[in-house]
């Protein structure tokens, strides 16, 4: 387990999902172009440096549940604090430009470890619920800017 404060202390917990929510600062609206590159960042360091369970990009926050991995260059776990800087960084300079403003997100990040199955289920739900709860659509799975990992079939013959 690791703790780091900036202005809110952050836990990272080895081996276990972090539910993550980042906010674009003035609560500015991205349009459905930037949404697009943002979920792209998201989804970028899936099994790379972390599993990735489920994105929403909204209009002025992202909400993500991962588990970091191991980086086995240096035989330690990813830290939350390079993950998130590689997703924000890399999509704002991907945005700012376009949309003419100098700061895209809000400098930190809400995180909290996720302890048992039946929280992680939970959470999965709450995010994947958000844009019809924020009435952007009706399901789920209308919404563009929506990851989840695929599920593992069950029934699949082992190879």
């Amino acid at each position: 387990m690791s703790f780091y404060r900036r202005n809110l202390p952050h836990i990272q917990k080895d081996y276990s999902p972090h539910f993550i929510t980042f906010v674009t600062k003035q609560r500015i609206i991205l349009p459905p172009w930037a949404r697009s590159i943002v979920l792209d960042c998201c989804t970028f360091g899936h099994e790379k440096k972390y599993r990735l369970y489920v994105a929403v990009v909204m209009p002025d926050h992202v909400h993500l549940i991962l588990t970091p991995l191991v980086d086995l260059n240096n035989s330690a776990m990813f830290r939350l604090s390079q993950i998130m800087r590689s997703i924000k960084s890399y999509s704002a300079r991907r945005i700012n430009a376009e949309l003419g403003c100098k700061t895209l997100w809000q400098e930190e990040s809400f995180d909290r470890v996720i302890r048992s199955s039946e929280s992680l289920d939970a959470k999965i739900a709450y995010v994947m619920a958000n844009p019809v709860r924020k009435g952007l659509v009706h399901l789920p799975e209308q919404y563009a800017w929506l990851w989840r990992k695929p599920m593992e079939n069950p029934h699949a013959p082992n190879s």
